[in-house]
């Protein structure tokens, strides 16, 4: 029934229309506003005065979590709340302080958002490399035989001895006469020499890759002497054993490894490409011993590799 607008508007007819359109209208409305609500309520974990702690706080968290098994994620994801109540708590305590006003504050927050936006970056910049090849991953795991196939578990003791240079040659020839390295030791107090003593077991992939190119041709008992700036650094290889990894078990990480650098590499070349195209002046007491052109850009940590880790030890 097609009635004239003024009709409707001052008819009894239209007074009822106009009442039930009404009624619809705001039934319709409190049913967007109760989704919306129940929507709300169920992203959000926890109410803590005014401000709330939600399920996207959590999972971030969670993410970031390494080695979390399925099963561990409920009562992980607990424990999380819980830090992200107390957190809650303290941010409000800290507003109400007006300490998100301290300068220092405020600077400390522009680094972490500087830090988050360079990793974002990186991430992004990282995406456009391609995956390591079955013939690359095989080729690197033959190029390095002492992290794979000849694998060991060292048994290490460190000297970290002061000495000048001149005490050097004697030191070298008494370590290479002991008998044993508790004999060296016991010279080294008979002459009053200050040092260090370290012993830790680790496995190939926990040491530093030149450092275990040195120590995977040590046998076991032998020592090497490596002079520094305040003295020497006696490495000894009290034991080891042998403990190899297969190309198979050894897949996984060196793809991981190898994509990393690729995109550390990435990043770098990018960084490059940026700084050539920017003007940079450097300012103040920086005037004087600014970078040269060519100086190798800082890469986020984000698109740092490292020395595939096995775990395996």
């Amino acid at each position: 029934m097609n009635l004239p607008h003024r009709l409707l508007r001052f008819s009894p007819l239209g007074a009822g229309l106009l009442a039930l359109a009404g009624l619809c209208m705001l039934m319709l409305a409190s049913g967007c506003g109760e989704k919306k609500k129940e929507r709300a309520e169920s992203q959000a974990a926890a109410r803590v005065n005014d401000h709330e702690v939600t399920l996207q706080q959590i999972n971030l968290v969670l993410q970031q979590q390494r080695n979390l098994r399925p099963e561990q994620a409920d009562a992980a994801s607990r424990q999380i709340l819980e830090r992200l109540i107390d957190q809650s708590l303290a941010v409000q305590k800290a507003e109400d302080l007006k300490l998100d006003r301290d300068p220092r504050v405020q600077q400390q927050i522009e680094a972490a958002r500087r830090e988050i936006v360079a990793r974002a970056y990186a991430e992004k910049t990282g995406e456009a490399v391609a995956r390591p090849t079955p013939e690359e991953i095989a080729a690197y795991y033959r190029s390095k035989p002492a992290l794979f196939s000849e694998r060991r578990i060292y048994s290490i003791q460190e000297l970290a001895i002061e000495a000048r240079p001149d005490q050097v040659p004697t030191l070298r020839e008494r370590l290479a006469a002991a008998k044993s390295i508790a004999e060296f030791v016991d010279h080294l107090k008979a002459n009053d020499f200050r040092f260090a003593a370290n012993q830790a077991v680790r496995a190939a992939e926990q040491l530093p890759m030149n450092v275990l190119e040195s120590v995977s041709r040590m046998k076991d008992g032998q020592a090497t002497v490596n002079q520094g700036p305040t003295g020497v650094m006696v490495v000894v290889l009290a034991g080891s054993r042998s403990q190899p990894v297969s190309e198979e078990q050894a897949r996984p990480a060196i793809e991981q490894y190898l994509l990393n650098d690729r995109k550390r590499k990435r990043v770098e070349e990018d960084l490059k490409a940026l700084r050539a195209a920017a003007k940079i002046d450097y300012l103040g007491k920086f005037a004087e011993g600014s970078q040269p052109t060519g100086a190798t850009p800082t890469v986020p940590a984000s698109a740092a590799g490292s020395t595939p880790g096995l775990g395996l030890n």
